[in-house]
């Protein structure tokens, strides 16, 4: 008994330094960040493209292009996502054959790496399917890339749903679609949004899929259709950072830009914490 105790406290120590070490070199990273990049962030820098070859103006460009990226994403992911999974756990047989093969494949695609899309994307999108270098690439090739992730979260989310409320909405006449869309899915919706902002902040730092599908170097403009290239906040960094002539000289832009892109994942996942805090509220679950 005695020695059980003690493993279990030092298994309890172990946990709570894994946690401390975690924190302390994620502040560490977010306090580099923030004072390398926040001397940078004005109005002017958030507002105007870049000018002098990328050494001075701002990043507008590159803000809006991210932010057409993901939305275009996740519009294309999501309902593919959701039905995939409602289809998974609410009408497929669970032994099935069929079932596991799906089921491994997404955990399977998970653990890709990115650059493995991207290449996927320039092959089919751009060459295949004659998209060019555009916004609709890179999107259709972020929405596969995030596929995945909200298939997996959404299959969990539905699941978590207690079988009880199938059968009390069953029992009193309502039919299987019914069921699912005014009791399963309100019941799954907070895993459901957890999901999807996963797969947008996994999407707006992504540079490797938009490498090769629909990112460019410099554009003083933005998009007018789907067609057309973008800049993107995580590309205008890694070019920054690699490949600029002058690098000593963009370095507090780079951090700037960094320190915007941190911001707005950020601000993406604190939306999405609102969005199921208030759900839950509304809701009492």
């Amino acid at each position: 008994m005695v020695k059980a105790k003690t493993c279990e406290r030092l298994g309890f120590w172990a946990a709570r330094v894994a946690i401390l070490i975690s924190l302390s070199i994620t502040g560490y990273m977010l306090f580099y960040i923030i004072s390398k990049g926040a001397s940078i962030i004005s109005w002017d820098f958030l507002t105007k493209p870049p000018t002098s070859g990328m050494t001075a103006g701002g990043i507008f460009p590159a803000i809006v292009g991210t932010l057409l990226l993901v939305t275009l994403a996740i519009v294309i992911s999501l309902p593919l996502g959701l039905a995939s999974a409602i289809y998974l756990v609410e009408y497929s047989s669970k032994e099935s054959r069929f079932v596991r093969l799906v089921e491994l494949a997404v955990y399977s695609l998970n653990g890709v790496p990115s650059i493995v899309f991207g290449l996927f994307g320039m092959a089919f999108f751009v060459k295949f399917l004659g998209f060019g270098t555009s916004l609709l690439s890179a999107s259709l090739t972020l929405s596969l890339m995030i596929l995945p992730t909200i298939v997996a979260t959404s299959v969990e989310a539905l699941k978590s749903v207690p079988d009880h409320f199938r059968e009390a909405s069953l029992a009193l006449g309502a039919t299987k679609g019914q069921t699912i869309v005014r009791v399963v899915l309100p019941a799954a919706f907070p895993g459901i949004i957890t999901g999807a902002m996963l797969g947008v902040g996994r999407a707006a730092g992504e540079t490797a899929p938009i490498l090769f599908t629909g990112a460019v170097f410099y554009m003083r403009g933005l998009p007018t259709s789907i067609f057309d290239p973008v800049m993107a906040l995580p590309f205008h960094l890694f070019v920054l950072a690699t490949e600029h002539p002058n690098i000593s000289k963009v370095e507090p832009i780079q951090y700037g830009t960094a320190l915007v892109l941190l911001i707005l994942v950020l601000l993406i996942s604190l939306i999405a914490a609102v969005i199921r805090y208030r759900y839950r509220r509304k809701r009492k679950w």
